[in-house]
Parts: C-alpha cells; sequence; structure tokens
C-alpha cells in the first residue's frame, strides 16, 4: 500500500496549533497522566509507527530545536525552507525546497511506502490547498486560547468527512478525510 500524506496534531477549541510566541503550555504533559486512550484512538506513537518522513516548515523545526533534545529519532525529516539550516543537526535532517506538490511527492518517494507526516501551521494549509492530504487526525483540547498559530490560516474552503470521534481523556478526537465530491 502507497503511503499517505497525514496531519497528527492538537488543536484549541478556536482552531489553534500554539498559542502566541509558540506558547504550548496548554497542551497536556506528562505531569497531567496519560491520558485514558478509549478504543480508537490513535496515540502519537502509534502514528509515528506508520510515519516514514516528517514535512516540517522552518518555523516548526527551529521551536521543536528548542525542545533540547530531538524527539524524533531516526525518523527521516525534511525542513522546507529557503535558509540553511545550522550545521549541529540530526543527519536525518534535511532542508528541502520547491512548489509543495512537488515536495509532497518526493517526501512519499523518500517514505518508500510509509506515511509522510505534515507538521505547522504554514505547511498543513499548503498542503491542503494543493489538496494533498489524505487523513487529519486532529485532538481537540478543551482550552480557548483566543490567539496564536492557527490549524488553518487558508482563505479556501475545503470539506471534510469525520470517519470517527472518540474521547481521549478528557479531550475529542477526531479522524477526517476529504469529503468525497458529487
Amino acid at each position: 500500500m502507497a503511503g499517505q500524506i497525514r496531519v497528527y496534531s492538537a488543536c484549541s477549541l478556536d482552531g489553534f496549533l500554539a498559542g502566541e510566541e509558540d506558547d504550548l503550555s496548554w497542551l497536556p504533559g506528562p505531569q497531567d497522566g496519560e491520558p485514558v486512550a478509549e478504543e480508537g484512538v490513535v496515540t502519537y506513537e502509534a502514528f509515528m509507527a506508520d510515519v516514514g518522513v516528517i514535512l516540517m516548515g522552518r518555523r516548526t523545526f527551529d521551536v521543536v530545536r528548542g525542545f533540547g533534545e530531538w524527539p524524533y529519532g531516526d525518523v527521516q525529516v525534511r525542513v522546507l525552507t529557503h535558509r540553511e539550516l545550522p550545521e549541529d543537526i540530526p543527519s536525518t535532517v534535511r532542508a528541502v525546497s520547491g512548489e509543495m506538490s512537488a515536495v509532497l511527492d518526493s517526501a512519499l518517494s523518500d517514505a518508500d511506502g510509509a506515511d509522510v507526516y505534515v507538521d505547522g501551521g504554514s505547511l498543513i494549509r499548503q498542503a491542503m490547498d494543493a489538496d494533498r492530504v489524505d487523513e487529519w487526525i486532529l485532538t481537540m483540547v478543551p482550552t480557548f486560547l483566543g490567539r496564536g498559530i492557527p490549524l488553518y490560516g487558508g482563505e479556501q474552503r475545503h470539506a471534510l468527512e469525520c470517519t470517527r470521534q472518540v474521547r481521549y481523556g478528557g479531550m475529542l478526537q477526531l479522524h477526517l478525510t476529504r469529503k468525497a465530491t458529487e
């Protein structure tokens, strides 16, 4: 089976991936304990087991680098950027540039049958506007942020179909695909 292009993200109830200045403090963390994963929930670990390449934007890359320890192990990471990457990065990280569909095609080829995980608000918007996202797994966190980095900051309409919704601790995980056109 050929790999898919997928989005996996937490999102505030008002549609933000991060608060102002890339604030992620509103996300549940280890101090909150492991959320109870009901049947049908896709945990981050289970999602990543199917991922061959992560495609992220430069801003997301810079935020993740600020975490300290690199969280992606030996998974290939492609950073869509026009700027050079720092020299002290894992050998699995490579800068890419170009038109979104071509970048996604290259990432799918590099993933060798596994999935491509698109991460970062701007890249998610670009992949959606190119009509290339196959599946979204969004975990809605019961928080309103008011401002921040939007999940989708575009202007195009995208009709999605909810194929599953399941409680994930005190959150709600939505599984979405593109709505079939008539």
